[in-house]
C-alpha cells in the first residue's frame, strides 16, 4: 500500500496559494502555451467572424481614423508635422503605436469580468488571460506597421517626395519599444481589472479616460507644436509616457520628433513599474476575485 508521502509525489500538479510578493511563474506559463495560442486564435480570428468585410478591418479602421485626423487636425486646425512629413503618414505613424497601448489597455482592463465563467470553473495561470490579449494585438500591431510601410513606399516613390526622412539607427530599439508599450498597457489592464472586481463604475471611465489620454499623447500633433502654444500645460504631455513612445516612433521612422535617451529610460522606468504594479494587484485579485465579481 503506498502511503500518503508517496501518493503526494506521484501527484502531477499541487494547486496551493502563493506567497511571493511579485510572481509571474514563466515555467507554468509556458506549460500552458497552447492554452494562450488558442486565446489568442480566439482573440485574432473570432473578433471579426461573421462580418460582410471580416479581416479587412484591420486595414479600413486605421486607414478611415488616420484620414479623419488628417482633415480634421491639419487640412482644417492647421497643425503642421514638420519637415515637409505628410500629413497622413505622420498621423498615421502616432496612432499604429497608440492603438497598439489603447487596444491592449482596454482589452486587459476587462479580465476578470470577461473570464469569470472560465476562472470560476477550471485552473491555468491567469495571467495567461492578459497575456493573450497583447499578444493578438501585437498581430493587429504588425498589420498596421505592414500598412504603414505600404504608404511610406507609395509617398517615397510616387508622389515625388523623394526627400522624404529615411529611417535611421533607432530602428534598432523597435522591438524594445514594442516591449514597453505592452507592459505599459498591460500593467494598466491589470490594474483597473482588479480594481474593476469591486468598483464597477470604473469600467465606464475606460473609454473616457483612454480618449482623454490619447488628446494628451502628442497622437495628432508634435510635442515641439504643443510646447510651443501651452508651453505651462507642456510637461503634462512631455512626461506621459505614451508621448515619449510615439515621438521616439516616429524618429526612427521618419526622422521628425525627439529622442533623448533621459526620457527614453524614463518612460522604459515608468512602464516596468506599472507592469510590476499591475502584476501585484492582480495576483492578489485573482485568490478571491470570484466573491466579488
Amino acid at each position: 500500500m503506498l502511503n500518503s508521502t508517496t501518493k503526494q509525489n506521484d501527484w502531477l500538479y499541487t494547486i496551493s496559494p502563493r506567497r511571493k510578493f511579485i510572481n509571474l511563474n514563466f515555467k507554468e506559463i509556458w506549460r500552458y502555451r497552447d492554452l494562450l495560442l488558442l486565446f489568442v486564435k480566439r482573440d485574432v480570428i473570432t473578433l471579426y467572424k461573421q462580418t460582410v468585410l471580416g479581416p479587412l478591418w484591420y486595414l479600413i479602421q486605421p486607414l478611415f481614423t488616420t484620414l479623419t485626423f488628417t482633415l480634421i487636425f491639419n487640412n482644417l486646425a492647421n497643425i503642421p508635422t514638420g519637415d515637409g512629413i505628410p500629413s497622413f503618414l505622420f498621423n498615421l505613424a502616432g496612432l499604429s503605436c497608440w492603438n497598439y497601448f489603447s487596444t491592449s489597455f482596454t482589452g486587459t482592463s476587462s479580465t476578470f469580468k470577461s473570464n469569470q465563467g472560465v476562472f470560476g470553473k477550471v485552473y491555468f495561470p491567469r495571467v495567461i488571460a492578459p497575456l493573450s490579449v497583447v499578444i493578438s494585438n501585437l498581430v493587429k500591431f504588425g498589420i498596421r506597421l505592414l500598412v504603414f510601410i505600404g504608404f511610406y513606399i507609395y509617398f517615397v516613390f510616387f508622389t515625388g517626395k523623394a526627400s522624404l526622412a529615411s529611417p535611421n539607427l533607432t530602428l534598432l530599439l523597435l522591438p524594445v519599444l514594442i516591449v514597453l508599450m505592452a507592459l505599459l498597457g498591460l500593467g494598466f489592464g491589470m490594474l483597473i481589472s482588479s480594481l474593476t472586481t469591486k468598483y464597477r463604475d470604473l469600467t465606464y471611465l475606460v473609454g473616457f479616460g483612454v480618449q482623454l489620454l490619447m488628446y494628451g499623447s502628442a497622437v495628432m500633433y508634435p510635442l515641439s507644436y504643443f510646447k510651443e502654444k501651452l508651453p505651462e500645460y507642456s510637461w503634462l504631455v512631455e512626461y506621459n509616457p505614451m508621448t515619449v513612445f510615439i515621438e521616439l516612433f516616429r524618429y526612427m521612422t521618419l526622422g521628425v520628433g525627439r529622442f533623448s535617451i533621459s526620457y527614453f529610460l524614463y518612460a522604459a522606468g515608468i512602464s516596468i513599474i506599472c507592469f510590476l504594479l499591475g502584476l501585484i494587484v492582480f495576483n492578489r485579485t485573482e485568490k478571491n476575485f470570484i466573491d466579488t465579481v
